[in-house]
């Protein structure tokens, strides 16, 4: 007679229950997001945070546990958004100064593909009506600023320039960013030119405030 065949009957280990911690983070980044997708044909001011929240999954009053105002979660939507512009110009550190504007705005064209909404956001609140949203992108272009002043005094010919001189040239080059940056969002719409020549004509202007640069000699100005 045979023996009886021995079934093995696996126990199914339960998933370990999520942290608070990660719950929160999650619904956090949720709010962020919602946010940002409402915002993608309106400004910041007509939306309200019982819209947020409703489109979120969450009550109302559990906003609160995340940010304390729809001011502070607009300004976390700055920061966010301003890393993607601090993380473009870490990846041309290494640049000699014409290179540096030239592959700052390849990957500036890139970025602005990949994370329109966050650019439209910015471009749009910058002299917006919510004065701290406003304030707060005005801090962190400040910052950008900063910090490619302090990339360009490492490069030969500019480690004599005073500090003012090199923001200056800092504050010509990311305004001419921004503003390659609202012409790509509504290039080849009606009326505007094809992205084609929004990025030629960006070169042009770069390479302009470059070859300004290296004429400018800082103890005769």
């Amino acid at each position: 007679m045979p023996l009886p065949r021995l079934v093995l009957v696996s126990k199914a280990v339960p998933d370990e229950p999520e942290s608070r911690a990660v719950r929160k983070e999650r619904t956090r980044t949720a709010l962020l997001d919602t946010a940002m997708n409402l915002l993608a044909d309106r400004g910041f001011s007509g939306i309200s945070l019982r819209e947020v929240s409703r489109e979120a999954g969450i009550v109302p009053t559990a906003f609160y546990r995340h940010f304390a105002s729809m001011e502070e979660l607009g300004v976390a939507l700055v920061e966010d958004s301003m890393r993607m512009l601090r993380r473009m110009l870490r990846d041309t550190r290494r640049n000699s100064v014409t290179d540096k504007a030239s592959a700052s705005l390849e990957i500036l064209v890139r970025q602005v593909h990949t994370h329109g909404p966050q650019f439209r956001f910015l471009c749009r609140e910058r002299y917006g009506g919510v004065p701290e949203i406003r304030r707060a992108i005005a801090t962190e272009v400040r910052l950008f600023c900063s910090e490619l002043a302090v990339d360009l005094s490492r490069i030969a010919g500019f480690e004599n320039w005073t500090s003012e001189d090199l923001e200056m040239a800092a504050e010509l080059i990311v305004g001419a960013m921004f503003t390659t940056v609202v012409e790509l969002l509504d290039a080849g719409s009606i009326a505007n030119p094809p992205e084609s020549e929004v990025i030629a004509r960006a070169h042009k202007q770069l390479r302009l405030v470059v070859l300004g640069m290296r004429t400018w000699n800082p103890s005769r100005n």
